[in-house]
């Protein structure tokens, strides 16, 4: 019984441990967390991470008082260092929180990683508070001290993160009462770890972000602070819908998406049949050389991609050039600049760009078939016809309706980089889809609330609509892609 309660308040311990350690690495990438904003003078904008490894951005908005010697360079040097070595004891906490969820043995060296990360945490805030002193200690107006929230905040995180390193070993008891005689962890545990890193670049790239939404709700433009006195509720929701103009805007736009979109959809099979139509051919010398030419416009930017377009189809590109001089027929068509057919245009240009890449998970799932039932279609007679028939294709069917429905799901999101480098005064109307909609009116017309809104309502219905399609491939096929 005493046994039984030690260990249910060892489960408390490590579950609190790994929390705090969990919210302690989030707070990093946290700008309103940031201890080391000393001055109100650095930018609000700056996170604890941004600190220790951009001094530039430190400094950014200090030029002024750095070079009228208001305040010494020295100070935020050593905010640098300050802000470091607070990141690398988060680091070793970090270690020693994966550490944890293995046996006895790893939790017993791993409960060490906190408690030198907690120590570590705690002389980069002393460090930080000596640097707010020497701004205290410069008196100048120009460049108030300030204390950050987030200063008290690690104070704290940093002083669970010890006591509960310290119950830890306590609860660990002695080296000699292990049992392993190696560290080791369990296989879900060992996969979770190789996923956390996904995780935390999902959440600092993907959900992060979302705090950005209040924009919605203040009459906001770039430079004010966001308070009571601008906030607005609804407005630019309801402003949507009431304006004729923009309602007028927004059915052009959700036009042109859908379009784009529905095309995209329509000839998502032709990846699949590229890559078998890949694998049929028997020169593998041949095959890697088609492969390698049509993956590499993958890596090529949209930027360079216009540039090539350019080249050949503006007045003084290459098909003018030789309907010109060879043929001798006078041709200035600038067929960038024309409006018809925009949404084929685009659509060639993406299909030319994706074909190659977008093959090469239908080639990896090839691969991965199953070399008896080739042999037993042979047995049965069948052709290399027969076989792509009723092996190949009935093989890379859950591949290729899992990428289908993402692409119902993402349909409302074509992209801003094609589209963008693409447009001109002359196509604006037929090309501007949802992506490029907001970044208009948000970046070039300042009117950031309403691209918000318009941001929010698309990731809303992409959400619905990949549920959605979820449910219709449960229904249909028996299948749940998430």
């Amino acid at each position: 019984m005493t046994q039984t309660k030690a260990k249910t308040r060892g489960g408390i311990m490590y579950i609190l441990h790994r929390v705090v350690i969990l919210f302690t690495c989030a707070a990093v990438f946290y700008p309103g967390f940031n201890p080391g904003r000393i001055t109100t003078e650095i930018s609000r904008y700056t996170s604890l991470l941004t600190s220790c490894i951009s001094y530039k951005s430190l400094v950014g908005n200090l030029g002024r008082a750095l070079n009228r010697g208001w305040i010494q360079a020295s100070t935020f040097r050593l905010l640098m260092v300050a802000s470091i070595v607070l990141v690398a004891g988060i680091i070793l906490a970090a270690i020693g929180g994966c550490m944890s969820v293995g046996n006895d043995r790893m939790r017993f060296y791993g409960a060490r990683f906190p408690l030198i990360g907690s120590l570590l945490m705690g002389a980069g805030l002393v460090l930080i508070s000596v640097c707010h002193n020497q701004i205290v200690a410069a008196d100048t107006a120009r460049v108030p001290p300030n204390v950050s929230m987030g200063f008290y905040l690690f104070i704290v995180l940093a002083a669970l993160i010890f006591l509960t390193s310290v119950a830890i070993l306590f609860l660990n008891g002695k080296k000699s009462d292990l049992s392993e005689s190696k560290m080791g962890m369990k296989e879900e545990y060992h996969l979770f770890l190789l996923f956390l890193p996904i995780l935390a670049l999902a959440f600092v790239f993907s959900y992060l972000p979302l705090w950005g939404w209040r924009y919605a709700f203040f009459d906001y433009s770039a430079g004010q602070e966001l308070s009571m006195e601008n906030f607005v509720g609804f407005k630019w929701f309801t402003f949507l819908f009431q304006n004729s103009a923009t309602r007028a805007d927004l059915l052009r736009v959700m036009k042109n998406t859908l379009a784009m979109s529905g095309i995209g959809i329509v000839t998502s099979w032709l990846p699949m049949v590229f890559a078998i139509l890949l694998t049929q051919i028997n020169s593998k010398r041949f095959r890697r050389t088609v492969q390698t030419f049509t993956t590499v416009p993958n890596f090529l930017g949209w930027v360079i991609v216009y540039a090539v377009a350019l080249a050949i189809f503006s007045t003084d590109g290459f098909i003018n050039s030789f309907l010109n001089n060879i043929l001798h027929i006078n041709a200035g068509t600038n067929y960038l600049m024309n409006n018809s057919h925009m949404w084929i245009k685009m659509w060639l240009w993406g299909t030319w760009k994706g074909l190659g890449w977008s093959a090469i998970i239908y080639i990896s799932s090839i691969s991965g078939i199953d070399p008896m039932l080739y042999e037993a279609a042979t047995i049965d007679g069948a052709g290399r016809f027969g076989k792509i028939w009723n092996v190949t294709i009935p093989q890379l069917m859950p591949t290729f309706f899992v990428l289908l429905l993402m692409s119902i799901a993402g349909i409302l999101s074509n992209g801003l980089d094609q589209y963008l480098v693409f447009e001109n005064a002359m196509n604006h109307d037929a090309i501007e889809v949802l992506d490029l909609y907001v970044y208009n009116i948000g970046i070039s017309n300042g009117l950031i609330p309403m691209s918000t809104v318009v941001g929010m309502a698309k990731s809303l219905i992409s959400v619905i609509l990949l549920f959605s399609a979820n449910q219709v491939s449960k229904s249909l096929r028996g299948e749940s892609i998430i």
